[in-house]
């Protein structure tokens, strides 16, 4: 059963019991990530993340590890370009106590700088790792093409430069701008007690504040941007993104993307997985996925292959992406992409955790709950019109992006320049 509460300084707690689970799990979402970030602030919504479970007035950070694992449950964040989470999972006896060491790291944590120097390092380290996966810098690099100047362009983790000359007041100032109480939404999926729930929510949260500081920054939405961009790095393999415009998350044809992500790229049946890895072996990892914001999306295909094998490969991808742009889908791949789909998000919603997600990701992108039956529904409903339709707008080769990393020739570079006919979109 789904509920909605605003508590009285604003923040939005929504709520699904379902009885059946012996699970509860809490998620607190800030609406605010990298693309709120002010250009000299670069990592600083990421870097907050791991400082809230550096200590608090009461616990230290040995102590929040402790009592969580004591609790038999698990607790964690996450930072995306648009949210910050902190989010615990327990058995639902556990609920006050998860939900209490939940709020004191998120109202009391005391970010002593002490700290501060030791978690620049631990960050730096990760942004190595990043440059150190072929597939997770190439994506990185392919963002910051397609997005040019805009906010979305930058890594979630920031830069060296930025991260290397934080101090606990600048974190302060961004946490008082950003984490305010209407833009919080506290998400609970699972077996709990309503009625407890909103008290021990009342309690905790009710009194949270920030100060009169202006929220300045307002969102806009990205101009993409299509063209090549090379990057020769000594690899096994050559990397490769291909993009192409797509769609903000809450967008009223985002099921019929859904669809046309699945059958071109999004599966093992897929065209591309089916073309390139199983009848030609010309790669091992072959995918296409989106990526939606609350104004705007991008579709990306992303491939590994040998050097020799790049031309071949880009040729295949781009006649997948025109053949879909011209015919759609035939009604045998509309119908098996539908029942994957349904498959795939039942089977997605069966434990609190992912329930929770989903909550919160509905209230924060259309302020309302949509229920597992009207999803379904909207699924049914897509057709080939609206499959063809959606693949002539959004599938063009004149608005593709392609992003290279790896082993490749000055040469091949400048051909591959030449060759692909794109534009700025």
């Amino acid at each position: 059963m789904y509920r909605k509460v605003i508590l009285n300084n604003g923040i939005r707690l929504v709520t699904e019991r379902i009885p059946t689970l012996k699970s509860v799990t809490i998620g607190l979402w800030v609406n605010a990530g990298s693309r709120d970030e002010r250009p000299q602030e670069a990592g600083y919504s990421h870097f907050i993340e791991h400082m809230l479970f550096k200590g608090t007035a009461s616990r230290s950070a040995a102590d929040i590890s402790r009592e969580i694992d004591a609790l038999g449950g698990e607790m964690n964040a996450f930072t995306t370009r648009e949210t910050t989470t902190f989010y615990v999972k327990v058995l639902d006896q556990h609920l006050s106590q998860a939900l209490d060491l939940l709020a004191d790291l998120f109202l009391h944590s005391r970010l002593p700088q002490k700290e501060i120097e030791k978690e620049k390092q631990v960050v730096l380290e990760e942004i190595r790792m990043v440059q150190d996966d072929p597939e997770d810098l190439i994506q990185e690099l392919h963002t910051e093409l397609v997005m040019g100047t805009h906010p979305l362009s930058r890594p979630i983790l920031g830069k060296v430069s930025t991260i290397g000359q934080i101090r606990r007041q600048n974190l302060l100032e961004y946490m008082d701008r950003h984490y305010r109480p209407e833009g919080i939404v506290v998400a609970v999926a699972g077996n709990f007690d309503q009625q407890k729930l909103e008290k021990t929510m009342t309690r905790l949260f009710g009194r949270y504040k920030t100060s009169k500081a202006t929220l300045s920054e307002t969102r806009w939405p990205a101009e993409l941007h299509g063209g090549v961009s090379m990057k020769q790095k000594s690899l096994e393999q050559v990397h490769l993104c291909v993009g192409l415009p797509g769609m903000a998350a809450g967008h009223r044809d985002r099921y019929v993307i859904y669809a046309l992500n699945s059958v071109l790229g999004g599966s093992v049946s897929s065209r591309l997985f089916q073309e390139i890895r199983e009848k030609r072996g010309l790669s091992y990892s072959i995918y296409s996925f989106l990526s939606g914001y609350s104004d705007t999306g991008t579709v990306t295909v992303y491939a590994g292959t040998r050097t020799e094998e790049v031309d071949r490969v880009l040729d295949l991808v781009c006649r997948e992406i025109q053949k879909m742009a011209r015919r759609g889908m035939t009604r045998e791949e509309l119908k098996r992409t539908k029942e994957q789909m349904k498959g795939g998000l039942m089977l997605s919603l069966e434990s609190s955790h992912s329930r929770m997600n989903k909550l919160a990701k509905d209230e924060l992108i259309a302020g309302n709950h949509t229920s597992l039956e009207e999803m379904i529904s909207e699924i049914d409903a897509v057709t080939e019109q609206q499959v063809s339709r959606v693949a002539r707008t959004l599938f063009t080769i004149e608005n593709l992006a392609l992003t290279g990393l790896g082993p490749l020739s000055s040469r091949q570079i400048d051909t591959l320049r030449r060759r692909l006919p794109v534009s700025r979109t």
